[in-house]
């Protein structure tokens, strides 16, 4: 009897697709974005009004490639790779140039950055054991920081100044709070993970 051999690989989906290219999309501006800016010894407003502008599109894709790989069945592993590394690429660039000009307390950008890629590795470390989701505080984090760091792309002043420094407040408490539920989740993640190994070796 033959036996026929089925190729899954024609069903996962391929590279060129609608939310890799916005997730190649993001990777791209990534540089533009930092040149802009630091276009005009960093402070220029109009070089800073368009910088944000790209940091704006670059948030908007983020919004929009991951629901849309889901909802299509489009998840790929490029994707997957990809889309964290977008992140983390637009958003620390951000912080870094901030704080390097003067506008941004390097505090927060090595708090943010050291929360982002701490947990970006610890996902790596119980990815054998499961998925930890994204929760609803997690999304609200990247919204806010989202929000805040833009505010602090575009030159503002008076109360705009001042509210943008209580919103990146709040972004920083959320940053270190969702943080804090992740390590937690991955820590139950693997004591679980570890249980289910030890009982299925015995």
């Amino acid at each position: 009897m033959d036996v026929e051999v089925l190729d899954d690989s024609e069903d996962r989906p391929g590279l060129w697709n609608i939310p890799n290219m916005l997730t190649m999309l993001r990777l791209l501006i990534v540089p533009v974005f930092a040149a802009l800016l630091l276009a005009g010894g960093g402070h220029d407003p109009k070089w800073r009004s368009v910088a944000w502008a790209s940091f704006a599109i670059a948030m908007i894709t983020d919004l929009f490639d991951g629901e849309l790989a889901r909802r299509m069945g489009l998840v790929s592993d490029f994707g997957k790779i990809a889309d964290p590394i977008a992140d983390k690429a637009i958003m620390g660039t951000a912080l870094v140039a901030l704080s390097a000009l003067g506008d941004l307390p390097w505090w927060v950008t090595i708090v943010i950055l050291f929360r982002e890629i701490g947990i970006t590795l610890m996902r790596f470390w119980v990815i054998r054991h499961g998925v930890i989701p994204a929760s609803r505080g997690g999304k609200l984090k990247t919204l806010t920081q989202g929000i805040a760091v833009g505010m602090y792309v575009l030159e503002l002043t008076g109360p705009l100044a001042s509210a943008r420094a209580w919103l990146m407040g709040l972004a920083v408490i959320l940053t270190v709070a969702t943080g804090v539920d992740y390590v937690r989740q991955a820590v139950v993640l693997r004591r679980a993970g570890l249980a289910r190994e030890r009982a299925a070796a015995s």
